[in-house]
């Protein structure tokens, strides 16, 4: 039962983002629209905030969850940027609020985990620490959220399978050369 509440607040969460801005929305009202009381609320989530942080965690295991292979990895992110674009109201809703930065939090969550799983599977056979193999996720991982950013910030106008295709061009065979410019010898 507490995962279907928890859902329910969820599904509520998303419905009235996707005509009010975060900062606007009130426990009042998101209890009013899924039909729960106040303590049901809290009794799951200690604000909004946490509940958004609830609903971007579940958003980034369904989007990538099947994708986080050296051979997957560009669905994967074509996945994730197709689920911001379908989101879009509720997406710039929290874009252009105080909660931003659980948007990005949750970003650059689901690009590192991607990104980790990739580097640690082409690293198998290689003298990489993890320590390397994590910096290579991150430069990597930030330089992605950027151009996911960015095309938030500009409207979403650029189609997801453009950028995708500009990135593999961009990076074919950079993570391999990566791990072999920290391999030690």
């Amino acid at each position: 039962m507490s995962q279907i509440t928890k859902q329910a607040l969820a599904n509520s969460l998303r419905n009235l983002l996707q005509k009010t801005p975060l900062d606007k929305i009130t426990v009042k009202e998101l209890v009013e629209d899924c039909g729960v009381n106040r303590q049901t609320f809290y009794y799951h989530f200690q604000d909004i905030y946490d509940l958004l942080d609830w609903v971007f965690t579940r958003e980034a295991e369904d989007a990538i969850a099947e994708n986080k292979t050296y051979e997957t990895w560009q669905q994967g992110f074509l996945q994730a940027f197709r689920r911001v674009e379908e989101r879009k109201s509720m997406i710039r809703n929290v874009y252009n609020s105080a909660g931003r930065d659980h948007l990005e939090r949750y970003l650059y969550q689901m690009v590192y985990d991607v990104l980790i799983d990739v580097i640690h599977e082409l690293a198998k056979d290689r003298a990489v620490s993890e320590e390397d193999q994590r910096f290579i996720a991150n430069f990597y991982k930030w330089a992605f959220v950027g151009l996911l950013l960015e095309w938030i910030q500009t409207g979403m106008k650029e189609r997801p399978e453009t950028i995708m295709e500009k990135l593999a061009k961009l990076i074919a065979g950079d993570f391999q050369r990566a791990l072999e410019k920290y391999e030690q010898i």
